[in-house]
């Protein structure tokens, strides 16, 4: 399924004050997590704590999900039929951590869809997969193909930074200065090829310090040049930043459609290629402005249309 994912807001899901406040962040998709979030005492109690805020909570727009705990957890198995038979319909996504190859997609896929059947559920559940383990990132490619379910890959740089041995600070990057050029570069661009050969988006890594608000803002600039759809949040002040950061802006969206609409005239006249605004223009630049006209429909307020 197609989805606006510019945000995604990591939110606690053992604490049901901040659940509530994630629904009303404005985030294009908000993920309640059961894994790195909630301590081992917390972990069963906080699935009751997560459907309740998927089934009564008024979540608008957002996309509503579910971070499990890995395979190799003995929480795994009850995280899924737990919040799947709870919630119902009420749940859209199911974030599934660690990845290390396509087998680990199936199985999950395979207990989603008996629980799916159990309950009647009337829609199937999407699934988005971090890549944040070193085996993982050399399966990018068959794991953002191994199940109709996959809708996205995530970069995961905090657990991907200990498996890669990394030496890192906390925001998961050297210190300013230190390392030539971007430190992450080779590995994003791993994750987003593996999403594009797929036919899913590519959703970018969570930048630990919140209150460096330009420092975030920095990171999804990146991310968004290179061609992601959009970034983890772990604030509520992350979501607007990043909403704005993974939305064409209107002089793109104008630029992209005449540049479209000057092309397909060509085509009529039987030209291939032609000038526009001083600049050559052919079947790549048609690609890249169909990119940001469908990008600016999905982002459009339900019910207004793209001029």
């Amino acid at each position: 399924m197609t989805r606006a994912r510019r945000s995604e807001l990591a939110t606690p899901a053992s604490n049901a004050s901040m659940c509530a406040a994630a629904a009303r962040s404005d985030a294009d998709l908000v993920f309640l997590d059961l894994e790195d979030a909630c301590a081992p005492s917390m972990k069963e109690t906080a699935r009751g704590i997560a459907v309740h805020a998927f089934t009564e909570l008024d979540w608008g727009r957002t996309t509503r999900a579910i971070r499990i705990n890995g395979l190799d957890t003995p929480w795994c198995h009850d995280d899924l039929i737990e919040v799947i038979s709870g919630a119902g319909d009420a749940l859209d996504v199911i974030i599934v951590p660690k990845a290390r190859s396509a087998q680990d997609v199936w199985w999950v896929d395979v207990l989603v869809t008996q629980v799916e059947r159990k309950i009647g559920r009337s829609r199937p559940i999407g699934l988005e997969v971090l890549i944040e383990e070193a085996e993982g990132l050399l399966n990018a490619a068959e794991i953002a193909k191994s199940s109709p379910r996959v809708e996205a890959v995530i970069f995961g740089v905090g657990d991907l930074s200990a498996s890669l041995h990394a030496r890192v600070g906390g925001n998961f990057r050297p210190a300013p200065g230190s390392y030539p050029g971007d430190f992450w570069h080779h590995a994003r661009a791993q994750v987003l090829a593996a999403a594009r050969a797929a036919g899913v988006d590519a959703i970018d890594a969570p930048y630990p310090d919140y209150a460096d608000a330009e420092g975030y803002r920095r990171d999804a600039d990146h991310a968004a040049m290179l061609g992601f759809d959009g970034k983890w949040a772990i604030h509520p002040s992350q979501v607007p930043i990043a909403n704005a950061v993974f939305t064409p802006t209107p002089a793109e969206v104008d630029h992209a459609r005449s540049l479209v609409e000057g092309y397909r005239s060509a085509q009529t006249d039987g030209v291939g290629a032609l000038g526009h605004d001083g600049q050559l223009v052919d079947a790549g630049h048609l690609r890249l402005a169909e990119n940001i006209l469908a990008k600016a429909v999905l982002m459009q307020p339900e019910g207004e249309v793209v001029r």
